[in-house]
């Protein structure tokens, strides 16, 4: 992976080794899960080095500040209305203009993709951010087994919608949740598949057990809870583009110069500090994913 915050960033215990952190690493289909923080280690002089700006979220508040509407309005209620969440067993078809059209059980996923650990900013439309620790793997590796045609130009995501388990259907929204990448933006190395955080499984309210996470772009593009993936050659209508196409484009980008009729975009308020911070172009991941859009006139093309 080119790059993301491993390297300066301050986890959620005052220290937390990263060498050691990766190195205990166990991907849960083993069922053995990391411990937040392990007592007795130190960094080393390298690593006292790197405490810099940007502290991992602390867990407890990445599961109970959630935008999930599927299952409530409210951010505090997520939490709680998706508790009972049913994610086995739990599959994900990818069809559409592929060569290889496949159905993937969770556990395949789990299997057949080595997991990683990805530190990535998460910056919410709404004007508030978080750093997390996730894991998964490039998306990108996904598209080389089903093999894209030459037609197909974007990709679809879409998440369960379920009555039975998410109360929050009721509301007038034009379900299911749906939202799209460019081809050569899913191919991007950051857009991650994600199948846990903090070393362990995803919670239901987090979009578990398999979402997706473009960390250059605002946060209601990383679909949660996935069922399909369909590869298309128009750009697709999705969720918040269509329901307030002025509000919300369909690349939303992070832009500090992009304003939003409600809320900041210039600055943010991480989760856990008092004051706003300057928010980055493209989240701070300019270098990886600047080409991606040079001729397009980013106002325009919000």
């Amino acid at each position: 992976m080119k790059k993301n915050l491993n390297d300066q960033i301050t986890p959620e215990c005052l220290y937390l080794n990263r060498r050691q952190f990766l190195k205990n690493m166990a991907i849960f289909g083993t069922g053995t899960l990391l411990a937040a923080c392990a007592p007795g280690v130190s960094p080393t002089p390298e690593e006292e080095k790197i405490i810099l700006a940007d502290e991992l979220t602390p867990y407890e508040s990445i599961t109970t500040y959630n935008n999930f509407y599927e299952f409530s309005l409210t951010k505090e209620l997520v939490a709680k209305e998706a508790k009972d969440f049913k994610t086995d067993p739990w599959q994900v078809e990818i069809f559409g203009l592929v060569k290889n059209p496949i159905t993937l059980q969770m556990q395949e996923i789990l299997d057949q993709f080595p997991q990683e650990e990805r530190v990535y900013r998460l910056r919410c439309v709404e004007g508030w951010s978080m750093v997390i620790p996730w894991v998964g793997f490039s998306f990108s590796k996904i598209l080389d087994l089903v093999e894209p045609t030459e037609e197909a130009q974007f990709v679809v995501f879409e998440s369960l919608a379920d009555e039975k388990q998410m109360p929050g259907l009721t509301a007038n929204f034009p379900w299911p949740f749906r939202e799209g990448l460019r081809i050569d933006e899913a191919k991007n190395e950051l857009a991650t598949i994600v199948t846990g955080m903090y070393g362990k499984p995803l919670p239901p309210q987090d979009g578990a057990p398999v979402r997706l996470v473009v960390p250059w772009k605002y946060g209601f593009k990383s679909a949660k809870s996935i069922i399909k993936i369909e590869l298309v050659s128009e750009r697709p209508k999705t969720f918040w583009n269509s329901i307030a196409p002025r509000e919300y484009g369909f690349y939303s980008n992070v832009n500090p110069d992009v304003p939003h009729p409600r809320w900041f975009q210039d600055t943010e308020r991480r989760i856990g500090e008092l004051q706003r911070r300057p928010t980055l172009l493209f989240n701070g991941y300019e270098e990886d994913v600047a080409y991606l859009y040079e001729g397009m006139d980013l106002r325009a093309s919000f």
